[in-house]
């Protein structure tokens, strides 16, 4: 078969593969369009609470930075000397179904296994505030609020969780997700139709620093045209706190991981990020090992993964949250996570501007 051909082919089939799938699109988008009218018109209620609610989330399924957005805003609200608590599911965690506290400073009781991997990660940067944990946050928050007493409250991935009100609704976007997956599911990778755009406050274009600012441009132009008035844009990318063990000790620049062979193991939503983030450093990447998102690692996972890593003379590299799951299995010194931070390109003043009217905050304050 020649290449024109095999073109033809394919093409055919992914009309043939939409042709099928779009009811179900359809359908699906309606399902999410609908439900956000009722809220929106009071037929299904809100929950109220008499603080601040800033929601952080996104329309797409898997990792669009949300964990590391949620840190740098509790460190900032910190900062203020505003008291915030995070309010999650805890998702695979066993206390998903129920509900759990993590208050920052707690050393024991503290397990992925019951918390989940996110919260844990989140609570353990927190020098103030708490972690809530729980699918069913609005009641959860009302079990915990007298005990936490916050000045705000940080919805993490609310943008769909509509039972609870918002005063500021963020809402992230991938940089590196091709622009052809912005289709609701099955057709594309979105939770839902592009309308409930018209709720964002604010958008942040993460990883801005791994596409052209063409892609980025046009990202913003299909988007831009389901604004029902003009939110807030900011560009961010990753920017590298160094490689740490399994202890958390520094052990040494990201920089000088050039060179150095790795078996890079992931289990969150964007593996490919991952591999190609270590890649930019000049990480020689002897094997890519991904597991489900949020998998818990096993005993023999680990096992495999370092006779794998004394066979390739290599060192093993895993993303942060799931250091907090692997170092339960094992504490072995090869075991390596990079660790990074929300690094702002372009938008940061112009959002915390708006954060701060929302949260009455001094405006003639430094901005930081």
């Amino acid at each position: 078969m020649n290449r024109t051909s095999q073109k033809n082919r394919l093409r055919l089939k992914s009309l043939a593969k939409g042709t099928v799938f779009l009811p179900l699109s359809f359908a699906w988008e309606w399902v999410y369009r609908i439900r956000r009218s009722f809220y929106e018109y009071g037929v299904f209620k809100k929950t109220i609470f008499k603080v601040p609610v800033i929601s952080v989330g996104n329309l797409s399924f898997g990792g669009t930075g949300k964990t590391p957005t949620i840190v740098w805003l509790a460190d900032w609200l910190i900062s203020h000397n505003l008291t915030p608590v995070v309010l999650t599911r805890g998702y695979k965690g066993q206390l998903e179904n129920s509900s759990g506290l993590l208050k920052s400073g707690q050393k024991f009781r503290r397990s992925p296994y019951d918390y989940g991997d996110e919260p844990l990660m989140i609570s353990n940067k927190m020098k103030r505030g708490a972690v809530i944990v729980g699918k069913r946050r609005a009641e959860n928050l009302l079990k915990y609020f007298s005990e936490v007493q916050p000045d705000v409250v940080l919805l993490d991935d609310g943008f769909q969780h509509l039972q609870i009100y918002r005063s500021f609704n963020i809402l992230l976007f991938d940089a590196t997700m091709p622009l052809n997956l912005y289709k609701v599911a099955p057709l594309g990778y979105l939770r839902e139709g592009l309308s409930s755009l018209k709720d964002a406050d604010a958008i942040i274009i993460s990883r801005a620093d791994l596409v052209s600012r063409e892609k980025i441009q046009k990202l913003l132009s299909s988007i831009s045209q389901h604004f029902h008035h003009q939110p807030h844009v900011a560009l961010t990318k990753y920017h590298p706190l160094g490689v740490f063990d399994v202890h958390d000790k520094y052990i040494f620049s990201i920089h000088e991981l050039k060179g150095l062979k790795a078996i890079a193991v992931t289990a969150i939503a964007s593996p490919e990020s991952f591999y190609k983030y270590l890649e930019n450093f000049g990480v020689e990447i002897t094997e890519k090992v991904s597991f489900p998102d949020h998998y818990f690692f096993t005993p023999e996972d680990v096992n495999e993964l370092l006779i794998k890593a004394s066979q390739q003379s290599a060192i093993i590299l895993c993303s942060e949250k799931d250091m907090v799951k692997m170092k339960r299995v094992s504490l072995d010194s090869r075991i390596l996570f990079t660790k990074v931070k929300v690094e702002f390109l372009s938008g940061e003043a112009e959002l915390l501007k708006a954060l701060r009217k929302v949260l009455h905050l001094d405006s003639s304050s430094e901005l930081n």
